[in-house]
């Protein structure tokens, strides 16, 4: 029968994850909690030998520290915990994540501060157990006919050979209820570790070797506030964190970034595109995204809402406009110099 690891990276989200667990009760064989950078300021004394999170903390987002930048999928099981990483086996304090991940037996990890959680898939994923990674969030849960599928699936006497996992329906909250709930499944959230890749970096999908199986059911996805919408682009802070890590990562190379079992030393094509014209990529993908929803959409029959449109749109243009301004600001602190 087939193992499942629940793999979560969060960053001080305990009461989301408390509901998350609460949701999984029979779904998974193994538990690893990655919290970004330290939860708490205090440290074991027993456990100071190696370099602490705060030592690979950055002062302001950035691409993921250079020390976490390798391929984790070619990391032998026994090998020591990687540089920066720190499992807190001590007991954790009272209405702490890590309590609450060790009341489910789970193995907690605090590392780097990277101000998003997909650096921390390469490292997570070389943590867990087993093959099959099942990936979500801290603000997403399994709806109840998902989770007794998700239960089905460990009592399978066999593993899917030829897949590289299963995308579940992602429906947008509005703050009280569910919306699109009819589209076609498109979020991966159950994986096998040894047929995707992975390039660490905020935004980027598992690559598959073999295709995803839709599994048309619901996963939802409910943090505290609406989850779309242009207010989610303009007016919170983390989106700007968000931009500012993607192109400070463009500027690198894919090999100073955490991967899994990604071995190309060029970038994958949507990030190449940006890399090569910033300024040119980013209204064409404004045009091509709004297009898409106002008629490629409609005559698909499916269903869209203005509001996810124009953010969506939004999102393209300032992805690539962001990383356009660090060429530029790179370029003229150059030529101050000289």
């Amino acid at each position: 029968m087939p193992k499942i690891s629940l793999v979560v990276c969060l960053y001080r989200e305990k009461d989301l994850l408390e509901r998350l667990l609460k949701h999984l009760e029979g779904c998974y064989d193994d538990l690893v909690v990655v919290h970004d950078g330290a939860e708490t300021s205090a440290f074991p004394s027993s456990q100071t030998q190696q370099t602490s999170p705060e030592q690979l903390s950055l002062s302001s987002p950035q691409a993921p520290p250079v020390a976490m930048a390798r391929d984790y999928g070619d990391l032998s099981r026994d090998s020591t915990i990687p540089l920066g990483y720190r499992l807190r086996s001590d007991l954790g304090a009272t209405g702490t994540i890590q309590e609450l991940v060790q009341q489910y037996k789970g193995s907690f990890y605090e590392g780097p501060r990277c101000f998003q959680q997909e650096p921390h898939w390469p490292f997570a994923w070389w943590a867990s157990k087993y093959d099959w990674i099942l990936r979500l969030d801290a603000d997403e849960y399994p709806s109840d006919a998902l989770r007794i599928w998700i239960q089905d699936f460990r009592r399978n006497q066999t593993s899917p050979i030829n897949l590289s996992g299963f995308t579940a329906i992602w429906p947008l909250w509005d703050g009280k209820s569910d919306l699109l709930t009819h589209l076609p499944p498109c979020r991966p959230f159950l994986i096998n570790r040894r047929k995707v890749s992975f390039l660490g970096m905020v935004e980027q999908g598992p690559i598959p070797d073999f295709p995803w199986q839709p599994c048309n059911l619901v996963l939802h996805h409910r943090p505290r506030r609406k989850s779309f919408g242009p207010g989610n682009l303009l007016f919170r802070k983390q989106a700007y964190s968000w931009r500012k890590c993607i192109a400070s990562s463009l500027v690198r190379r894919p090999q100073n970034l955490p991967s899994w079992r990604y071995h190309s030393s060029t970038w994958p094509v949507h990030w190449e595109q940006i890399q090569q014209t910033p300024w040119r990529i980013g209204p064409f993908r404004f045009i091509k995204s709004f297009f898409y929803d106002l008629v490629i959409r409609r005559r698909k029959g499916l269903d869209f809402i203005w509001e996810d449109t124009l953010a969506t749109a939004i999102h393209q243009l300032l992805l690539a406009w962001s990383f356009a301004w660090l060429l530029s600001k790179r370029s003229f602190l150059k030529r101050k110099e000289r």
